[in-house]
Protein backbone atom coordinates (compact mmCIF):
# COMPACT_ATOMS: atom_id res chain seq x y z
CA UNK A 1 0.00 0.00 0.00
CA UNK A 2 1.52 3.27 -1.07
CA UNK A 3 1.24 6.47 1.51
CA UNK A 4 -1.87 8.27 -0.18
CA UNK A 5 -3.88 5.34 -0.15
CA UNK A 6 -2.77 4.57 3.79
CA UNK A 7 -3.60 7.89 4.29
CA UNK A 8 -7.27 7.81 2.92
CA UNK A 9 -8.17 4.66 4.92
CA UNK A 10 -6.82 6.24 7.89
CA UNK A 11 -8.91 9.28 7.45
CA UNK A 12 -11.73 7.14 6.79
CA UNK A 13 -10.96 5.55 10.11
CA UNK A 14 -10.99 8.67 12.28
CA UNK A 15 -14.39 9.63 12.75
CA UNK A 16 -16.47 7.97 15.64
CA UNK A 17 -19.05 6.66 13.38
CA UNK A 18 -17.11 5.02 11.22
CA UNK A 19 -14.98 3.35 13.43
CA UNK A 20 -18.01 1.71 14.85
CA UNK A 21 -19.62 1.16 11.36
CA UNK A 22 -16.22 -1.24 10.91
CA UNK A 23 -16.65 -2.39 14.37
CA UNK A 24 -19.76 -3.45 13.86
CA UNK A 25 -19.00 -5.12 10.69
CA UNK A 26 -15.86 -7.01 11.13
CA UNK A 27 -17.91 -10.01 13.39
CA UNK A 28 -19.99 -10.42 10.68
CA UNK A 29 -17.84 -11.92 8.01
CA UNK A 30 -18.04 -11.59 4.51
CA UNK A 31 -21.81 -11.71 4.54
CA UNK A 32 -22.62 -8.36 5.86
CA UNK A 33 -25.59 -6.51 7.18
CA UNK A 34 -27.92 -4.94 5.35
CA UNK A 35 -28.33 -0.63 5.25
CA UNK A 36 -30.88 -0.43 7.15
CA UNK A 37 -29.56 -2.94 9.85
CA UNK A 38 -26.72 -1.08 9.99
CA UNK A 39 -28.35 2.15 10.34
CA UNK A 40 -30.73 0.94 12.84
CA UNK A 41 -27.72 -0.54 15.05
CA UNK A 42 -25.66 2.27 14.77
CA UNK A 43 -28.50 5.02 15.25
CA UNK A 44 -27.91 6.61 12.53
CA UNK A 45 -30.68 8.19 9.78
CA UNK A 46 -30.02 7.15 6.27
CA UNK A 47 -28.18 10.39 4.99
CA UNK A 48 -25.88 10.40 7.37
CA UNK A 49 -25.19 6.31 7.06
CA UNK A 50 -24.91 6.34 3.51
CA UNK A 51 -22.54 9.12 3.65
CA UNK A 52 -20.14 7.19 5.65
CA UNK A 53 -20.19 3.98 3.91
CA UNK A 54 -19.28 5.61 0.77
CA UNK A 55 -17.06 7.13 2.71
CA UNK A 56 -15.54 3.60 3.69
CA UNK A 57 -15.92 2.27 0.70
CA UNK A 58 -14.17 4.70 -1.61
CA UNK A 59 -11.21 4.05 1.45
CA UNK A 60 -11.43 0.16 0.12
CA UNK A 61 -12.19 -0.84 4.04
CA UNK A 62 -15.40 -2.13 3.39
CA UNK A 63 -17.33 -3.45 -0.14
CA UNK A 64 -21.18 -3.43 -1.33
CA UNK A 65 -23.20 -6.68 -2.33
CA UNK A 66 -27.15 -6.06 -3.80
CA UNK A 67 -29.54 -8.86 -3.32
CA UNK A 68 -32.79 -7.79 -4.90
CA UNK A 69 -33.61 -4.47 -3.39
CA UNK A 70 -31.36 -4.57 -0.29
CA UNK A 71 -27.25 -3.45 -0.45
CA UNK A 72 -25.35 -5.47 2.04
CA UNK A 73 -22.46 -3.93 3.40
CA UNK A 74 -19.22 -5.90 4.81
CA UNK A 75 -15.88 -5.11 5.75
CA UNK A 76 -12.72 -5.69 2.59
CA UNK A 77 -10.32 -7.84 4.92
CA UNK A 78 -7.42 -7.16 2.39
CA UNK A 79 -8.20 -3.55 2.33
CA UNK A 80 -8.70 -3.51 6.22
CA UNK A 81 -5.48 -5.92 6.34
CA UNK A 82 -3.15 -3.50 3.81
CA UNK A 83 -3.95 -0.38 5.99
CA UNK A 84 -2.94 -2.52 9.26
CA UNK A 85 0.22 -3.99 7.58
CA UNK A 86 1.05 -0.10 5.89
CA UNK A 87 0.97 0.85 10.06
CA UNK A 88 2.94 -1.84 11.39
CA UNK A 89 4.85 -2.80 9.12
CA UNK A 90 6.24 0.68 7.15
CA UNK A 91 5.77 2.88 10.27
CA UNK A 92 6.10 0.81 13.23
CA UNK A 93 8.74 -1.33 11.78
CA UNK A 94 7.29 -4.19 13.84
CA UNK A 95 8.15 -2.90 16.92
CA UNK A 96 7.43 -5.80 19.72
CA UNK A 97 5.72 -3.31 22.07
CA UNK A 98 3.45 -2.20 19.58
CA UNK A 99 2.51 -5.54 18.03
CA UNK A 100 1.77 -6.67 21.89
CA UNK A 101 -0.48 -3.94 21.72
CA UNK A 102 -2.46 -5.24 19.18
CA UNK A 103 -3.43 -8.81 20.42
CA UNK A 104 -7.60 -9.05 21.37
CA UNK A 105 -8.83 -8.25 24.60
CA UNK A 106 -11.99 -9.33 25.95
CA UNK A 107 -12.46 -5.81 26.73
CA UNK A 108 -12.32 -4.76 22.71
CA UNK A 109 -15.79 -7.18 22.05
CA UNK A 110 -17.38 -5.86 19.57
CA UNK A 111 -20.83 -6.36 22.42
CA UNK A 112 -19.23 -3.06 24.00
CA UNK A 113 -19.70 -0.64 20.56
CA UNK A 114 -21.37 2.29 21.67
CA UNK A 115 -23.03 4.02 18.75
CA UNK A 116 -21.62 7.55 17.89
CA UNK A 117 -23.49 10.64 18.41
CA UNK A 118 -23.05 11.80 15.28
Amino acid sequence: MDRSTALIALQALAHAARLDLVRLLMPVGPEGMAAGDIGRSLGLPASRLSFHLSTLEQAGLIRARKDGRHVFYAVDAGGMGQTIAFLMNDCCMDHPDVVACCRHTPEQSPATIRPAKD
